[in-house]
């Protein structure tokens, strides 16, 4: 894809595998990117000058005050370099005449990542290795399961929750699918219902409102005694404070990770010498029934591509509208 055209975009946030790719990929869209690894603050701001769109990441909120200063530079589109918009207030965006959206990329990369957490929950995955390293090679006292014998609710079918749903099929399980818009052919049922029947539920609805805290205390209670949870979706879904006192009562029977309420600013670091100002994550990471893994679902070598090749095509796309519409 060529332009005669040249667009200047501004990329916030940009980590240096995703910087290769802008700077790979942005003349083929007859772009010139600016490039920073800072997420948007209004410290810099100016950045942003000369440029209607700008890319961000997902890794850190993006404060109303940097939106409002950002507008007066005249941006006019936010493309996220993630599905979720949760780290924006979009409303307020739109207030001030700024467009935001997200970005799809290979539905693959986390639908992957979600089967290999569940493998790993039903086999009691962190006890083996943690065993294995320290040279304990004795059989489990805790037999593991079979997908083909459990049932999984799916909560949230769309690109994602679907190809989780394809990959489940191979497994030979019972799936049920909870969604408030019922998007592919599968077995929907109410939240409830799906609660009480699944040995294992998994989240890939969008964080709102509406859904934050889907899994609070009254529905955890619903659950099957001994059942998982795997989330891949986004930490606030789950109430964590009541995920950490069913599984410390034993209530449940372990959870995967990939996303934990209050990981901004935690997560994407190395933290080994510093303190972990999150107590429900510290307590999370003593269980022995519980794995996490640090927001990392997405991050494969076809999706980072996806997401970069989205980004800049949908500012030019803005671009190319506002300047012919």
């Amino acid at each position: 894809m060529t332009h005669s055209e040249t667009h200047r975009i501004t990329v916030y946030g940009c980590d240096p595998d995703e910087a290769v790719l802008f700077r790979e990929l942005a003349p083929r869209f007859g772009v010139t990117p600016t490039i920073t690894d800072a997420p948007v603050s209004e410290g810099n701001i100016e950045l942003a000058a000369g440029s209607r769109a700008i890319s961000v990441g997902h890794k850190t909120p993006l404060a109303n005050t940097a939106l409002l200063g950002l507008g007066q530079t005249g941006v006019m589109y936010v493309s996220t370099r993630s599905i979720g918009c949760n780290h924006i207030d979009v409303e307020y965006a739109d207030s001030i005449g700024i467009t935001v959206e997200n970005i799809s990329y290979s539905p693959d990369s986390v639908a992957d990542f979600t089967l290999m957490l569940m493998l790993m929950a039903v086999r009691d995955a962190k006890s083996i290795i943690r065993r294995s390293d320290v040279h304990d090679y004795r059989l489990n006292e805790v037999r593991g399961k079979e997908l083909r014998d459990l049932t999984v609710g799916v909560i949230g079918t769309g690109r994602i929750g679907a190809a989780v749903m394809d990959r489940l099929r191979g497994f030979g399980c019972r799936i049920l699918a909870h969604d408030s818009r019922p998007k592919v052919p599968a077995e929907y049922v109410p939240l409830d219902e799906l609660l009480r029947q699944s040995d294992l539920v998994t989240l890939h609805t969008p964080l709102d409102s509406d859904t934050r805290h889907l899994l609070n205390r009254q529905r955890i209670g619903q659950m099957k005694r001994g059942a998982l949870i795997v989330n891949t979706g986004r930490g606030a879904l789950v109430d964590t404070e009541a995920l950490v006192s069913a599984l410390e009562s034993g209530r449940l029977g372990g959870a995967a990770l990939d996303v934990v309420e209050g990981e901004e600013g935690i997560f994407y670091a190395d933290r080994r010498t510093r303190p972990v100002k999150s107590e429900p994550l510290l307590r999370l990471h003593e269980l022995p029934n519980v794995l996490i893994s640090p927001h990392i679902a997405y991050y494969t070598d076809h999706a980072l591509r996806d997401t970069v090749e989205n980004s800049l095509a949908n500012c030019l796309k803005f671009e190319s509208g506002k300047r012919h519409g």
